[in-house]
């Protein structure tokens, strides 16, 4: 199905990769080895038979499908082609058969076009306008970048490249998106093709969005709280942004999310995700997706902690990326990103940093209802935890999160040992009970949540629909909004956390209502091990902790805890589901409840 590339580089370019070039990082000649291995790979996976329909495009090894989008798709392969192939560093600079290679690629994306101009990236999506637009994006430098090598041969891809570009531009002018971020990508995509193409009303509609104003906080969190994925994704395309449209001030948010991210980032170089409100919640992502906006940044303001942030992206960025963010293409447009930084200043390693916690969210909140859509939204989510205040405590090897409005309250790091998160979950509104509050104490810090929960009498006759009196009335025409309202509970828990000399003490408590079921489940990385505790495996993954010293293990590093019961044997609380692959060890208890749990580490 797949046809192969040449086995062995081009001779050429095999001495001219084998130098480094004087003051050039070592982080562009690993990207640029990485790219030519890039290279080799996507044209063994290249399909080269002229009756598929894939033909020109390259298989996405997960899916055995040639798909048209930015990350698995065919576009990125085209980004580390046309990278090695104006390379001068490349072991591919100047291969006329990668030319050829790249230009059945342009008509693979050309004929996967829809007729709109959009692409639908495979995973859903039809006929996307923001995925269009992270294409674009990729696509667009990856053209300036051929368009200024002026090599003959890279004409024919040129051509193609340009229509699709052309193309999109209708669907970019009159399509919506779904997220906040997608926004940021719109306008990055229409910058783009206000530059090449000479478009006036890309500008004008990157202008509509841009009205909408910057959706972050003042200690620089954008909304979807999403320090994983797409916070670094809007911080590039807003810098694109701001550099097509002639808007610097739209540097300022990325400014203040990258000065943010410092106290975002385990000991490890792991990001902090367990508040996410997106896909990467709880998953573990690194700082690479930082370096290009740390980079430019870094460059454009002399900034030695933005310097000193990028060289640790650097550090952990493996390869050159997906077409919309593209390192090495973005190194090769602008060559000052290639040097080493005069100056980097290390970012603290000790520190305790309350985000958020003078936001006032709550006054926002408040102005939903005057917002008019009386909280229904359609494909997508409001974001009401925007802004919820966030504590990072980090002390050396060790790292802390207190966080609010997400399953977890307490999160640790402590050398290799992760405890990923402390939940606590009830049958009071089946699920877990987040914390809505976090404020700091001559102790350590105090958290705070409150569930309601009620019941709801008759629909009064004078709202009642016609159906009501009809022989059918279904439930869903009726006015549920105008029921009153009636035996309203409130479950009310309080958290604290306080730091001791041998580790940390978590103490959780509620009043009532009386003989509720309550879990805390602690939440360990799958790479450990649980060396003691008296524990009841109830599943896969998941013990009941009924009492002794529980003992946490990976590799030297370890931590204890104490405090385990089995107030009750439930395996788990309804609506509460824990996460795969990792080891959930769980404390049962019944409501009033007053719990203490001490957690040792073996370095305090």
């Amino acid at each position: 199905m797949t046809g192969r590339g040449k086995s062995e580089p081009p001779e050429r370019g095999r001495a001219a990769a084998a130098e480094r070039k004087e003051g050039q990082s070592g982080m562009y000649a690993r990207l640029t080895a990485r790219g030519d291995e890039l290279t080799r790979s996507g044209l063994e996976r290249q399909v080269l038979e002229p009756a598929s329909p894939y033909y020109g495009g390259t298989i996405d090894p997960a899916t055995g499908i040639a798909w048209v989008n930015h990350t698995t798709g065919t576009p990125t392969d085209m980004c580390n082609w046309g990278a090695a192939l104006v390379n001068p560093d490349s072991a591919y600079y100047r291969d006329e058969e990668l030319a050829r290679r790249l230009e059945l690629a342009a008509r693979f994306v050309l004929r996967f076009q829809h007729a709109d101009g959009s692409i639908s990236p495979g995973w859903t999506n039809d006929h996307s306008p923001p995925d269009t637009a992270f294409v674009v994006v990729g696509y667009a430098q990856l053209y300036r970048l051929l368009e200024k090598a002026d090599w003959e041969p890279l004409l024919p891809a040129l051509e193609g490249m340009r229509l699709f570009l052309e193309r999109t531009l209708p669907v970019l002018l009159t399509g919506g998106c779904h997220t906040p971020n997608h926004r940021w990508v719109l306008c990055a995509a229409l910058g783009f093709l206000h530059e090449l193409l000479g478009s006036e009303a890309a500008a004008r509609r990157a202008g509509e969005w841009l009205a909408e104003g910057m959706d972050m906080t003042p200690d620089g969190e954008w909304t979807e709280r999403s320090n994983g994925i797409y916070s670094a994704v809007s911080d590039i395309m807003l810098i694109h942004a701001a550099r097509l449209l002639d808007r610097p001030e739209l540097l300022e948010p990325v400014r203040l999310n990258l000065r943010m991210m410092v106290y975002l980032v385990h000991p490890s170089g792991e990001i902090v995700t367990d508040y996410s409100g997106r896909q990467d919640l709880g998953r573990f992502h690194d700082l690479s997706p930082y370096y290009l906006p740390y980079a430019v940044l870094a460059r454009l303001d002399g900034d030695p902690l933005f310097a000193g942030m990028a060289e640790l992206a650097a550090g952990v960025l493996d390869g050159p990326g997906a077409c919309s963010v593209h390192a090495l293409t973005a190194l090769l447009l602008e060559p000052e990103l290639r040097r080493d930084f005069e100056a980097a200043e290390a970012p603290p390693e000790r520190y305790e940093k309350i985000l958020n916690g003078e936001f006032g969210r709550g006054g926002y909140l408040q102005g939903m209802e005057a917002a008019g859509h009386r909280g229904v939204i359609f494909h997508s989510r409001l974001h009401t935890d925007f802004g919820a205040p966030v504590a990072r405590i980090r002390d050396g090897g060790t790292s802390v999160t207190l966080m609010t409005e997400t399953p977890s309250f307490f999160a640790l790091r402590h050398g290799a040992v992760r405890l990923l998160g402390v939940q606590l979950a009830s049958v009071f509104e089946p699920g877990w009970v987040p914390m809505q509050e976090l404020s700091r104490t001559a102790e350590g810090y105090e958290l705070a949540g409150e569930q309601r929960k009620g019941y709801y009498g008759p629909i009064p006759a004078d709202r009642l629909p016609p159906s009501a009196d009809s022989p059918v009335s279904p439930w869903y025409l009726l006015p549920h909004h105008s029921r009153p309202l009636t035996h309203e509970q409130s479950f009310a828990v309080r958290a604290q956390a306080r730091q001791t000399p041998q580790g940390w003490t978590l103490r959780v408590r509620s009043g009532g209502p009386q003989q509720l079921m309550a879990q805390l489940a602690l939440v360990f990385g799958a790479e450990g091990k649980i060396a003691s505790g008296e524990l009841v495996k109830t599943g896969e993954g998941r013990r009941l902790w009924s009492g002794g010293t529980l003992r946490y293990e990976c590799g030297a590093d370890w931590i204890e805890l104490t405090g385990g019961e089995l107030g009750h044997l439930a395996p788990s609380v309804r609506e509460a589901a824990l996460p795969g692959g990792c080891q959930a060890v769980l404390i049962n208890f019944m409501t009033p409840f007053d719990k203490t749990i001490e957690i040792r580490l073996s370095r305090a």
